[in-house]
C-alpha cells in the first residue's frame, strides 16, 4: 500500500470525525488533525482505533502520541505495515 492509498483510507476513517469539508477536501501530508479538521483529542483515540482495524496493525502509545498531523500518521502507518510483513 503507497502513501497515497493510506491518506486517501485516512481521509475516510477521518470524515466522520470533522466538520471541516474543505479541509477534508484538501487533506495531504501536512494536514493536522486538530488544528485544521478540528478533531478532539477523544476523537483522536477513536480514530487511531479505526486506523488499527483498517489496516490490522496494533499501535503502541508511543506512536500514538505522535499521530497528530498525516504525515506522522501515514509514517506509522507504513512503519507498522510494513513490520507486520517482515
Amino acid at each position: 500500500m503507497n502513501k497515497e492509498q493510506i491518506i486517501e483510507a485516512l481521509k475516510t476513517i477521518v470524515q466522520p470525525y470533522s466538520e471541516e469539508t474543505s479541509a477534508l477536501a484538501h487533506i495531504d501530508e501536512n494536514t493536522d488533525f486538530i488544528n485544521d479538521l478540528k478533531i478532539n483529542s477523544a476523537n483522536l483515540v477513536d480514530i487511531i482505533l479505526d486506523i488499527e482495524e483498517k489496516f490490522n496493525i496494533e499501535i503502541d502509545n508511543d506512536s500514538m502520541a505522535k499521530m497528530l498531523n498525516v504525515k506522522a500518521t501515514t509514517e506509522i502507518i507504513e512503519s507498522k505495515l510494513a513490520a507486520n510483513a517482515g
